[in-house]
């Protein structure tokens, strides 16, 4: 070997720098991209604007800066590719109750290419300052440039903004309930912000929160992992699933919050931590059916009971916890005068929103399969032929040259080029 063809320390080194990956772990990380992608376009694959169907209950939006730089109008996913290729393009995941705005007077002489009629201004959207790029109560942008190894934000199910987990408002002993893979032990986040207006949930039973992890003030470890975390957070309850309610028997009458109406209890020391209303209080006459006439579950006013509440906390729910939300006309009529009513909408969660996305991509998926197996079956008979040739030639090659080499020696984007010319030629010859 010469040596200018031989390798220096510094070259070997940088070889064993670069990943390397088997061919399933390769396929399986563009499944796994593309299923991420879906699950935030909500199964949106760009192709209409959505214009015409009015203010969505949920999808993915876009901020265009360039066109908007003042952050106050959205496109969805097909108007950005179509009327804002090569923008400034902030991606804002998804949002409740949007109409998009592409085209319309915010825009100035600007015209959506795929709906051009549009109203001036679709007065029920609402913006924050993420449609100018920043989040959290810092205000800062994401990724932020001033930080080197960020955390992924979490989103308030009520407002929609971002937070970093720092700025959830947590006491000092006090971190967010994740396992140790990081995954969320709660479905849904309610903000300190916005835990005022949601105060009312401290009235339902302590089986739809989830409590935060508990750190060791001297060691700075987290106390408890896992399932243990999330039996102290129901000390003791299953969480309820769908349909079905937490119960206990009640002290008469109703638990605290009856107490708290009728005097028992001073409003200067009601719910400071909401531990003792979540354990006494349970649902009575409990039926999910939302017609007019159903029987309230809290058997309270929530008007009046939620004005001597006073939660400034971060709120973790358990999994499925909306479906424990009274429907009586009252709560309803409560609800909707604290600007929450989405809550009893399944359609609006995420997890609903990622779950009706995986169903349209297996369905698309299976609708290619389908349309491949009728294409291949109009062929004629020599074109069938060709394509199974072809695909058998395929089939040996990858064979011949995976038999050649070391199993632990990387496929380098050169073998690859190779392995198809020699495909290529191989065609040439049979022709």
């Amino acid at each position: 070997m010469s040596p200018a063809s031989e390798k220096t320390g510094d070259d070997v080194f940088e070889d064993e720098k670069k990943p390397t990956y088997t061919i399933d772990e390769y396929l399986q990380g563009i499944e796994d991209r593309e299923l991420e992608a879906e699950m935030v376009l909500g199964g949106d694959y760009g192709d209409m604007c959505t214009y015409e169907k009015g203010y969505m209950k949920r999808q993915a939006l876009f901020s265009c800066l360039t066109c908007t730089p003042e952050g106050n109008a959205w496109d969805l996913t097909a108007c950005t590719l179509s009327c804002h290729e090569g923008h400034e393009i902030l991606e804002l995941w998804t949002k409740r109750n949007f109409r998009c705005d592409c085209g319309n007077s915010k825009f100035g002489n600007f015209i959506c290419k795929l709906q051009a009629s549009k109203d001036l201004e679709n007065v029920d959207n609402s913006y924050n300052h993420n449609f100018k790029g920043t989040y959290c109560t810092c205000d800062r942008p994401y990724p932020d440039p001033d930080v080197e190894d960020e955390e992924e934000m979490v989103q308030c199910c009520i407002c929609e903004d971002w937070f970093h987990r720092e700025h959830l408002g947590l006491e000092s002993s006090e971190t967010i309930p994740i396992d140790e893979e990081g995954q969320a032990l709660y479905e849904d986040l309610i903000c300190q912000g916005c835990s005022a207006a949601c105060s009312f949930l401290t009235l339902y039973p302590q089986s739809i929160f989830v409590a935060p992890k508990k750190l060791d003030v001297e060691t700075n470890d987290e106390k408890g992992k896992g399932k243990e975390m999330v039996d102290e957070a129901s000390s003791g309850c299953a969480s309820p699933g769908k349909n079905e309610v937490a119960s206990s028997d009640p002290p008469e009458p109703y638990g605290i919050a009856a107490n708290i109406l009728s005097g028992n209890i001073p409003s200067t020391e009601v719910l400071v931590s909401s531990e003792i209303s979540r354990k006494d209080l349970s649902l009575k006459n409990c039926s999910h059916d939302s017609s007019s006439g159903t029987a309230c579950q809290l058997g309270i006013d929530l008007g009046d009971a939620t004005r001597v509440l006073n939660n400034n906390k971060t709120m973790f729910l358990n999994k499925d916890w909306r479906y424990l939300l009274c429907r009586c006309d009252k709560c309803s009529n409560f609800y909707k005068q604290k600007s929450v009513s989405f809550l009893l909408d399944k359609d609006d969660s995420i997890a609903e929103y990622e779950d009706q996305a995986k169903k349209r991509r297996e369905e698309r998926l299976q609708q290619q399969e389908q349309n491949s197996v009728n294409m291949f079956n109009n062929l004629g008979h020599v074109e069938k032929v060709e394509i199974m040739s072809g695909i058998a030639d395929m089939q040996s090659e990858i064979g011949n040259f995976l038999a050649s080499r070391d199993n632990s020696e990387a496929v380098t984007p050169a073998d690859v080029y190779q392995l198809f010319e020699n495909l290529k030629n191989k065609r040439r010859r049979q022709i």
